[in-house]
């Protein structure tokens, strides 16, 4: 596109990827790895799971990164009567009764579902649905959505009455689970000092649409040796309990493993790490700096390993 090779443009993406970091940090203050593994799944054409309890600027995050992609941007809140219409679109008839297609908040490049066990699956169904087509089906009519497509789903830990939690299926569809997590104490002084005061950051914009897809396709055709490759299977394969693959740990303490999406996700996403860090082939410490956020919401843990008190994240360690 503008680079005369790979080469370069790798080079291209590990310069951006700093200013983006230094563009992001004017106004999001820490949470330095959440805002890496975002880009890194933009990057990837993944989408991504947020978890993490209200008030930690995660609506403020994704607008601060739409504005440095320059990026349109659109957050739907996810309630119990939230319909399939309300995201994707619905016809109706104009003046000279003919039908015409109104587009709904999903047609934008960066959607923030926030919330999203809060509304039925048949709603969240719908979000799905473009998410793997990157399109929308609205009476029998296919509408494609504009690409780079990305969308982040928040889900609140704390409050689970009257949700509907995702399904492993469809949590399956999200490449990361990014868990945001409170601010240090420095952190937090800067953030109160931030966001009571009246001066308001000017985010540049880093790239444009152009510029992310062709990262997109430079991500897909960065080369990955044998043993990496094969790193990235065994470690799914360790998850998976009462198969020849698994680890102890799988048949002690899980109930289910991941499937052969995790292992895509996880070279796809070392790819990217490489890239970002000036290199231009990933090796096995890539795969290991992405497994947490690939496989945390892929395995389930049995009633034992609640009992005894292991956490996914142990027992993520634990396979590494």
């Amino acid at each position: 596109m503008m680079w005369k090779d790979d080469g370069e443009a790798a080079q291209a993406l590990n310069a951006a990827f700093g200013q983006l970091q230094s563009e992001i940090g004017k106004v999001v203050i820490g949470q330095d790895k959440v805002v890496k593994s975002l880009l890194i799944s933009i990057f990837s054409q993944g989408h991504s799971l947020l978890v993490g309890v209200p008030g930690l600027a995660k609506t403020l995050l994704i607008q601060t990164v739409s504005q440095a992609l320059d990026l349109s941007f659109n957050r739907i809140q996810f309630t119990p009567d939230l319909m399939p219409s309300d995201i994707v679109g619905s016809e109706t008839m104009d003046q000279n009764r003919n039908f015409k297609f109104l587009q709904g908040p999903i047609f934008a490049n960066i959607i923030l579902a926030d919330e999203i066990n809060r509304t039925p699956p048949k709603t969240q169904a719908a979000l799905l649905e473009s998410m793997q087509e990157y399109a929308v089906t609205v009476a029998g009519q296919k509408y494609p959505l504009e690409k780079p497509f990305f969308v982040l789903a928040t889900q609140n830990p704390i409050e689970q009455e009257g949700t509907y939690p995702l399904p492993e299926a469809q949590l399956d569809r999200f490449m990361f689970n990014l868990k945001v997590g409170y601010p240090a104490f420095e952190e937090e002084v800067k953030i109160v000092q931030a966001t009571t005061s009246d001066a308001k950051p000017e985010v540049r914009k880093v790239m444009g649409k152009d510029e992310i897809i062709a990262f997109q396709q430079l991500v897909r055709r960065v080369p990955v040796t044998q043993n990496v490759a094969e790193y990235a299977v065994r470690l799914a394969s360790k998850t998976r309990p009462g198969t020849p693959g698994a680890a102890q740990e799988a048949n002690d303490y899980l109930e289910w493993g991941a499937g052969p999406r995790a292992s895509q996700n996880l070279v796809l996403a070392a790819k990217c790490h490489s890239l970002m860090a000036g290199k231009y082939s990933p090796d096995i410490e890539d795969v290991r700096a992405v497994a947490h956020e690939v496989l945390r919401h892929r395995i389930v843990r049995n009633f034992k390993a609640e009992a005894e008190g292991h956490t996914v994240e142990d027992i993520i360690n634990k396979l590494m």
